[in-house]
């Protein structure tokens, strides 16, 4: 059984930056397919970055100030958050499927496995 375990959010000012980390166990082996998405109160859940060995996407609204990346020999995924903004206020999950992201990188019904969030908090 996979298990996503996702850390490092916290609050923050307007400006600021976080970086997020999301350890996986597990039989879950190259190439795989993993996320980020978030969910704010009151909205619907949304993908935030994506990425498989053939490349990465992100959300618009991100683009330019978010940075996914992984470190296979650690099974771990990373989202690095720069220039954070109150709209970035969420739970923010890691997600998981084995093999390519085939159908989309943004897509939450494209994945299998689901973290439990970790909450990210950004004051103006």
């Amino acid at each position: 059984q996979v298990q996503l375990v996702e850390s490092g959010g916290g609050s923050v000012q307007a400006g600021g930056s976080l970086r997020l980390s999301c350890a996986a166990s597990g039989p879950i082996y190259s190439p795989n397919c993993m996320g980020w998405f978030r969910q704010a109160p009151g909205k619907e859940r949304e993908g935030v970055a994506g990425l498989d060995p053939r490349g990465t996407d992100y959300a618009n609204s991100v683009r330019g100030r978010f940075t996914i990346s992984q470190v296979n020999a650690q099974n771990t995924l990373y989202l690095r958050m720069n220039s954070l903004q109150p709209e970035d206020t969420a739970m923010y999950y890691c997600a998981a499927r084995p093999g390519y992201c085939s159908g989309g990188y943004l897509r939450g019904d494209n994945y299998r496995y689901w973290g439990r969030g970790t909450q990210v908090t950004v004051s103006s």
